[in-house]
């Protein structure tokens, strides 16, 4: 299991570690790369692998503006823990940490309390304040405080580096399939089922999970998706509508709503994952119930024949 640190700036990690440090959102495939290449260091060393990033996006203090993020605090951890970092260091982003100095930092977080004998980051790494760190100052005080340095160079997709901000392009033009060639892996949000409006199942006959992003959380466009769902260890098919449910009366908040092939079991209150795979047609407004009813059809036979036809993806339950 690994070891989740949130909430302090007092913790200290005892054994020797491999570390790294960033915002890790989205975990791409450049993440990936490093991640891997810290894991590897694991078996060759014994080292601890640990994470270190902050609470927040730091924009979202220095600037004042909510930052959005494709992944959520929650969605990274669970990410990090699949991969199996022993280490996550989720350290409070606050205005005496916006102004430590670079090299202060370096001394006594990555050095001192994340006991780092190896440092691994990517090329365009930056810490401290107003980011003046980055890997030619880590490369300058290696000998001084006593780690070894390894950077990696950025993943490039297309001759352009692979980033957050690449991704979000994609989200936003829900072009999922490139999103997630970019990620590695499924676009998901991961949240707790809610109780929505009950029109799904008693009205429309197509019962559905309602899940509730939290606001930092970067959407793809609004619209409805073929998804494939993560319930206790199993995966089912899916179409998932990201939006506010326009057709129906009322205000709804934004949140994920998904019609699950095959599941018959009473999921309220658990955690699932949520994948979007390919996007469908953008979010409208029918003119009543009777037409939505009609269209959910339409996109439900559209989502089982891109499942069906889709190589390498594991789904279980698909009927």
């Amino acid at each position: 299991m690994m070891e989740y640190i949130t909430g302090t700036r007092v913790f200290q990690i005892e054994e020797p570690a491999v570390v790294t440090l960033g915002k890790f959102d989205g975990r791409h495939r450049g993440h990936k790369k490093l991640l891997q290449r810290m894991l590897e260091i694991k078996k060759e060393t014994g080292y601890k692998t640990a994470v270190f990033t902050f609470d927040m996006s730091p924009g979202t203090l220095v600037n004042g503006v909510l930052q959005k993020v494709i992944t959520t605090n929650l969605e990274r951890k669970n990410n990090l823990e699949r991969v199996g970092i022993d280490y996550l260091v989720e350290y409070p982003f606050t205005k005496e940490t916006a102004r430590m100095e670079p090299e202060e930092f370096v001394k006594r977080i990555l050095v001192g309390q994340m006991n780092a004998r190896t440092i691994v980051v990517g090329t365009d790494c930056s810490f401290g304040y107003k980011g003046a760190g980055d890997a030619a100052l880590l490369e300058k005080l290696k000998n001084q405080y006593g780690y070894e340095l390894i950077v990696i160079p950025k993943e490039q997709d297309e001759h352009r580096d692979i980033s957050s901000t690449y991704v979000r392009e994609q989200l936003d033009l829900g072009n999922m399939e490139k999103a997630n060639e970019l990620l590695g892996e499924p676009y998901a949000i991961h949240g707790e089922v809610v109780h929505g409006n009950h029109i799904g199942g008693a009205i429309l006959g197509f019962p559905t999970a309602n899940i509730l992003p939290p606001p930092e959380k970067h959407l793809p466009v609004f619209g409805v998706y073929v998804s494939r769902v993560y319930v206790d260890g199993t995966y089912y098919g899916g179409i998932t509508n990201i939006g506010r449910k326009p057709t129906v009366e009322g205000i709804s908040p934004v949140g994920a709503e998904t019609y699950i092939f095959g599941i018959n079991q009473d999921i309220y209150g658990k955690t699932i994952e949520v994948q979007l795979l390919h996007f469908i047609r953008p979010e409208r407004k029918f003119e009543g119930l009777e037409q939505l009813k009609e269209q959910i059809g339409k996109d439900r036979e559209l989502g089982l024949e891109y499942l069906k036809n889709l190589p390498g993806t594991e789904i279980t339950q698909l009927q």
